[in-house]
């Protein structure tokens, strides 16, 4: 059997002020659970249910070292980060349905 990958992503509220880094070895079920608001805890608090980031690994533990990686960063990096993969900071929901 082989490693299964990851992902780490950013999810935010409506208006893009708050932002969430996580990880997960499946990024629509998190979603999913994000945007019905099935997580207690700070996305639940925040309203983050908006998916605007998201980078694969091929390895679930390599994924949890990034996501600890740019949960140090301070916010201008990370709205850099986010900016390069998703100028208009759009949710990326639709784009990810159906694709795992």
């Amino acid at each position: 059997m082989s490693p299964k990958g990851g992902y780490v992503y950013i999810v935010s509220n409506k208006s893009r002020t708050i932002l969430y880094t996580g990880v997960t070895s499946n990024l629509i079920a998190r979603t999913f659970e994000h945007k019905e608001k099935k997580l207690i805890g700070f996305t639940y608090k925040y309203n983050c249910q908006y998916l605007i980031y998201y980078e694969f690994h091929e390895t679930i533990e390599t994924a949890i070292e990034r996501e600890k990686q740019i949960k140090t960063w301070k916010r201008l990096w990370k709205e850099n980060l986010i900016k390069s993969f998703n100028p208009q900071l759009k949710d990326l929901w639709n784009e990810i349905e159906g694709c795992e």
